[in-house]
């Protein structure tokens, strides 16, 4: 457990000394509920007042950021893992060959998380819980024959607008096909419809969603059924206009005003701030518009009644893009080494700090490791002090004890010995020797008389024989005259 956790200390340190030192590092972060429609994200929208209806609670709202500045807007349904719209501002034709990062919300899928900001999806992997379950992740497009749509298509912005257009709460899930014919028809239709007829380019409020549907990528995230455009004009002569293209059918795009659209989309719901200028659908800028919209969607060249004009201002402009063109290639090579160049050293100062956060990291990581252990050491001996002087304490008073049990016991069968017994023990060295002399003389008279039984046996003994033999003779010996 130490090895994992410590990473991840580690990796979150870093994260943020990286974000403090690299602001492009912080992209969007999910709106709170105690705060004002899109919070700083507010600018995007006319009067700063957001669409009002969208009041599902797995609605998210996501002030979409890049280098420390609000970008666009985004509703995202963590239900269809899908955006439901993105609220944007056309920044200007993008650069061609744009790196695309993409990156996702930590904080939809686990409110808890203390990253507030985007961050790159392979850097969370394994270390953000529930990862995937509110909101789309790449491995839900590989393979599944749709690719990541962008509401607010990256085509309409530049420089730092357009890489925070990459990330995965602005994409739903289009056929490739589809994907390109809608953000070429809407690309077409900002740039040369709806930009040339706004007195102020900044003044123009563009809405892109989707209508969910019940077909799932994957069985997770929602393909939408229907793409739209709302555009809105808020200036003198203001006019504002919707667009609908059904993903069943890739070369449609109807026109309607933004009260149709909102009917389509959600009833009660409201877009714009005070209609937006439908009262003046009848003038001549909408007409002009509606007409650039038409030429669009029949494909062909807006403004291009005048062939003749058409012939010569695209002589002219062949002309001069054959004398630009060697130039507009070495400016762009310049600006693409320049871009390499800094890329390269954003990489190679992220490399360094990373090396140096990490052996900073491990060296503080020990230092404390080994406080810690110095001074549990310490606590565990200070602890046992007490612990040991009150064990040695304890034996002496019970061996003091066990002395005076001793002598008690002692004392007391000395006590119970009887007197008289006493007395004839210490007076038996006396008996003792005073008896000496008499048992030696009586030990000599038993010896003599011993002696003398002996020697009084014997002779009878003797003269038992000699009887015997006398009587014998006696008795077989034939008797002699009494002369012989």
């Amino acid at each position: 457990m130490d090895g994992p956790r410590k990473r991840t200390v580690k990796m979150s340190v870093l994260c943020l000394l990286c974000m403090s030192l690299f602001p492009s590092f912080s992209l969007g972060r999910v709106v709170g509920k105690d705060e004002a429609g899109f919070a700083e994200c507010n600018v995007f929208f006319p009067g700063r007042v957001p669409p009002e209806g969208f009041t599902e609670p797995f609605h998210v709202k996501i002030c979409q950021q890049y280098n420390g500045e609000p970008r666009f807007a985004t509703l995202y349904s963590t239900k269809d893992k899908i955006p439901l719209y993105s609220a944007f501002k056309y920044t200007g034709a993008a650069r061609s060959g744009a790196e695309e990062s993409w990156l996702l919300e930590p904080q939809i899928d686990d409110p808890e998380n203390d990253q507030h900001e985007m961050v790159i999806e392979a850097d969370v992997v394994g270390s953000l819980a529930n990862l995937g379950a509110n909101q789309a992740l790449t491995s839900d497009y590989v393979g599944s024959g749709y690719e990541r749509g962008l509401l607010n298509p990256s085509s309409l912005n530049k420089e730092d607008f357009q890489m925070a257009t990459y990330t995965l709460t602005n994409a739903v899930p289009l056929r490739p096909s589809l994907s390109k014919t809608w953000h070429s028809d809407i690309g077409r239709v900002v740039e040369q419809a709806l930009i040339p007829h706004c007195s102020k380019k900044d003044q123009l409020y563009l809405l892109a969603g989707a209508i969910p549907s019940s077909a799932r990528v994957k069985g997770k995230v929602s393909v939408p059924e229907t793409l739209w455009l709302a555009a809105c004009c808020d200036a003198p002569e203001g006019w504002s206009l919707g667009l609908v293209k059904k993903v069943s059918d890739e070369s449609s795009l109807v026109d309607l005003t933004v009260g149709e659209l909102e009917k389509q989309l959600l009833a009660g719901l409201d877009l714009f701030k005070g209609s937006c200028g439908e009262d003046n659908e009848s003038n001549e800028k909408m007409e002009a518009i509606l007409q650039a919209v038409s030429q669009i969607r029949s494909g062909e060249q807006v403004g291009t009644n005048d062939k003749e004009e058409a012939k010569d201002s695209g002589l002219v402009r062949k002309v001069v893009g054959i004398i630009a063109t060697p130039f507009i290639k070495l400016l762009e090579l310049f600006i693409y080494l320049l871009v390499e160049l800094v890329k390269f050293m954003f990489y190679f100062l992220w490399l360094v700090i990373k090396r140096v956060g990490s052996t900073l990291l491990d060296g503080v990581y020990s230092l404390w490791n080994g406080t810690v252990s110095y001074l549990k050491a310490i606590s565990m001996v200070l602890i046992s002090i007490p612990y040991d002087v009150g064990r040695v304490i304890t034996n002496i008073f019970l061996g003091f004890l066990g002395i005076i049990r001793d002598v008690a016991v002692i004392t007391y069968r000395i006590l119970r010995i009887p007197m008289g017994f006493v007395l004839h023990l210490a007076s038996f060295p006396y008996y003792s020797i005073c008896a000496i002399p008499s048992v030696v003389r009586d030990m000599a008279a038993g010896i003599g008389g011993t002696f003398s039984l002996a020697i009084d046996a014997t002779a009878s003994i003797l003269h038992g024989f000699y009887y015997v033999a006398s009587h014998i003779a006696k008795r077989f010996v034939p008797k002699g005259s009494s002369g012989d």
